[in-house]
């Protein structure tokens, strides 16, 4: 193919369209030419490929025209412009020599003429779950910024707050928010990818269950010095317990500096009044549980009255934490206390202090209202669950929060431009009188919730868990069920628990499991996968906002951790207790019982 450099040069030419060459020919062929191609398995080498200003060299090598190159049979050869659609691509849109023959026509725009460069991606298994690090290329990206892009938000740092990424007017994030509403039912949904991570339930008559965070005026009903606690009178239907522990003032410093600690009979007694907050809800048979450190949450900060506490939270990086920690005095009011939260990465100094200033205001009218008011009663109720969920979640992370509810959009529409106007775009409307499906099966959460109710859960490979909960712990049995491997018996079972940590830490977030529980992974000889297998769970187990704490694999395989219980659990959010067997499960014989 003497004159394969010129077809290269006319390639470039938009007024020529050459036909494409069979699959098993790459090469740019001239039905003029007197060099034929060499098909696959031809014993002939190969012609040289030469232009007028001399042999064209490939992969470094020599330029001898005297020196044949040879061609294996049955393959493509090595090199050249024909070796692969690859090296062929690059061939076509490399310039020609500026002595080749005849002129050459460059494309009106010749930016364009080239293929556009294709999206950058990271290498990772699921693309569900990983859609914030998917961000397009554009024509003029570095290496460098392609890198830079593909960092996940929470590695990114510095003071100047961000919209956040986009692609093609749509912002991009890892999380996505669906809010629907029922006449007497508010769910929202909290999606990963498109796994489903959390569920939330909020019903109107919710309001003495659902109090955690509410400030009330109560009356001490009795104390009990035998349990160190003392029962409040907070106006619900059981009395909440507030311990010792959690009362405001429990010791005093002597001369000698050691604390004189007093007892819960010396600190309250029967009738007295105090400003108190929930920390748990109640569940079953147990009360509300009380705190006299009352904190009330902002957007950016936690504002505790009467305390000397000032913190960062632990979830930013050092830089920002440097910077935040020059701001606390300034902003901290005299005799309160102050905790960043991990919202304020990137926030102004003004911003930080007008949310101070907000929250401060808040606790002047809780304390006004305690002093006209008479025990027991509401000082400070937490908004909706979507407002709330709102405040506590929604970041640059998030691509989108989307209702179904034209009131309550406005509702957090207008929330959220009072407090992060930069994200006010990503609140959705989504109007089922245009959509052809409801939010929930559009974004597949109620098949996945279907799957959060069942005991057993399947995992990718073939095995399976199976969650058993008791009133006084949950139990988790780790199986290989249909997981035969490939390898050997060592390497399948340690894939397997892999698997399962993962999923583990996914069932505990979503079906909101708390208190002691046990996890039966299948044993293991080698101690190195037993300590991987347990780094992937706490790996896992600290994206959940709520705090756990995970102890070493035993003798027999268990792990025993612990997880604060919070709700009530999604089971039981979303069903009510059998009258027959009364949650049992049995249906007892009325002729032998």
């Amino acid at each position: 193919m003497s004159e394969s450099m010129s077809n290269r040069a006319e390639l470039d030419q938009p007024t020529h369209t050459p036909t494409s060459p069979p699959d098993g020919d790459e090469r740019s062929h001239t039905p003029g030419s007197s060099a034929s191609t060499p098909r696959i398995g031809d014993s002939r080498p190969a012609p040289r490929a030469e232009t007028e200003t001399g042999p064209v060299k490939t992969n470094g090598q020599s330029g001898d025209p005297n020196r044949p190159r040879r061609r294996r049979r049955g393959g493509r050869g090595r090199g050249g412009a024909s070796s692969s659609p690859t090296s062929q691509r690059q061939v076509q849109t490399e310039r020609p020599p500026s002595n080749a023959t005849g002129p050459v026509q460059k494309p009106a725009n010749s930016q364009k003429a080239q293929r556009p460069p294709a999206p950058v991606r990271a290498e990772t298994g699921s693309q569900g779950a990983n859609d914030d690090l998917f961000v397009p290329a554009t024509a003029d990206s570095t290496a460098e910024d392609s890198t830079a892009l593909r960092k996940p938000a929470s590695s990114r740092s510095g003071a100047k707050r961000r919209r956040g990424r986009e692609r093609n007017g749509r912002p991009l994030g890892r999380y996505l928010m669906c809010v629907h509403v029922q006449p007497e039912v508010t769910q929202i949904a909290v999606l990963e990818g498109r796994s489903l991570i959390e569920h939330h339930v909020a019903r109107a008559s919710d309001g003495e269950n659902q109090i955690d965070g509410n400030i009330y005026f109560g009356r001490v009903k009795n104390v009990l010095p035998g349990m160190e606690a003392a029962f409040v009178d907070i106006g619900t239907q059981k009395n909440a317990v507030l311990y010792w522990g959690d009362v405001a003032t429990h010791g005093e410093e002597t001369e000698e500096g050691v604390e004189n600690v007093k007892r819960i009979e010396h600190l309250l007694r029967p009738g007295q009044t105090l400003i108190c907050q929930v920390t748990k809800n109640p569940i079953g048979l147990k009360g509300a549980r009380l705190t006299e450190e009352v904190s009330i949450p902002g957007r950016f900060v936690v504002l505790v009255p009467n305390s000397d506490v000032s913190g960062i939270s632990k979830r930013l990086d050092d830089q920002e934490r440097r910077r935040l920690r020059r701001l606390l005095d300034e902003i901290r009011p005299a005799g309160h206390g102050i905790i960043v939260r991990t919202a304020a990465e990137g926030v102004s100094d003004d911003d930080l202090r007008r949310d101070v200033e907000a929250l401060l205001e808040r606790w002047y009218e809780i304390e006004a209202q305690a002093r006209r008011s008479s025990a027991p009663v509401l000082l400070y109720s937490e908004p909706l669950l979507a407002l709330r969920a709102i405040r506590e979640e929604l970041n640059e992370d998030y691509r989108g929060v989307i209702i179904d509810d034209f009131a309550l959009f406005e509702l957090v529409q207008g929330y959220v431009n009072e407090i992060d106007p930069a994200l006010a775009d990503r609140v959705e409307y989504y109007d089922l009188s245009t959509e052809a499906l409801p939010i929930f099966e559009r974004h597949h959460v109620h098949e996945q919730l279907h799957k959060a109710l069942d005991r057993k859960v399947w995992l990718a490979s073939g095995g399976s868990l199976i969650i058993e909960r008791t009133e006084a712990l949950t139990v988790i049995d780790v199986n290989t069920g249909k997981n035969v491997g490939s390898s050997n018996l060592e390497e399948t079972v340690f894939r397997n628990n892999l698997e399962a940590a993962e999923e583990i830490a996914r069932q505990l977030r979503l079906r909101d499991i708390g208190g002691i529980i046990v996890i039966d992974f299948i044993d293991m000889e080698i101690k190195v996968n037993r300590q991987e297998v347990l780094s992937t769970l706490r790996a896992a187990l600290s994206r959940d906002k709520t705090p756990t704490q995970c102890f070493d694999i035993s003798d027999l395989g268990l792990v025993e951790m612990t997880r604060k219980r919070v709700g009530v659990g999604l089971v039981e959010s979303l069903s009510d207790t059998c009258p027959m067997c009364e949650g049992r499960g049995l249906v007892f014989s009325g002729d032998l019982v």
